[in-house]
């Protein structure tokens, strides 16, 4: 793409909004309050307001390789205080995407250089579910297994944090994991079971005010 034709296409859009609202801008300076964080991947195919159908104002969005949220992570940590402390939103969503290269490249054994520590958290998914994963033998439905279970295993790391533990208490904050199917387009809730793995994780991690 000819880097130009981005400031075209900028244009365009500014003056299709005006054409519709002539107080789009304003009204969008005027502040944020969105009622989802959206940590995602950041795969140039997922485009997270796209495939939820939502406008700019309404998720809070975060987006790294395989969409992960590990606790050394202070972009990761940061994302979420802002957004569950100072947004005040409702929902979490981490949403995975079948065909993930960040999680097919933690398959694999190769020597990736400074991916490795990133790639050695969501390797650690894999070692934790290592006997569902290698009871399955179809190779491409092991791949989408282990794209779900990293889902799952980044909700219950969003729910470890003292942030999201307070809003869940104190106002109901509810944590979501999704897929989202490259071939098909469609989301995909996998339905994590909130209030088990808050149940299970709360005997370690609870943090008490």
């Amino acid at each position: 793409m000819d880097i130009k034709k981005i400031f075209e296409n900028n244009k365009e859009w500014v003056e299709e909004r005006i054409s519709t609202d002539p107080e789009y801008f304003r009204n969008l300076s005027d502040g944020q309050s969105p009622k989802i964080l959206y940590i995602g991947c950041s795969d140039s195919r997922v485009s997270a307001e796209e495939l939820m159908g939502v406008g700019p104002g309404d998720a809070f969005v975060h987006r790294n390789i395989a969409n992960m949220v590990p606790n050394t992570d202070l972009n990761s940590m940061s994302v979420i205080n802002y957004a569950v402390v100072h947004l005040e939103v409702d929902h979490v969503v981490v949403c995975g995407h079948y065909y993930c290269g960040g999680v097919k490249a933690a398959m694999q054994s190769s020597d990736l250089g400074i991916l490795n520590p990133w790639l050695r958290d969501i390797r650690d998914v894999y070692r934790t579910h290592r006997d569902k994963l290698n009871a399955i033998e179809d190779e491409e439905e092991r791949y989408k297994r282990f794209v779900e279970l990293n889902v799952q295993e980044q909700c219950v790391n969003v729910i470890k944090t003292a942030d999201v533990q307070r809003a869940i208490r104190k106002r109901g904050l509810t944590v979501h994991g999704w897929v989202f199917d490259i071939h098909s387009g469609k989301l995909i809730d996998l339905k994590i079971d909130f209030d088990a793995i808050l149940d299970n994780i709360m005997e370690i991690y609870r943090l008490d005010d």
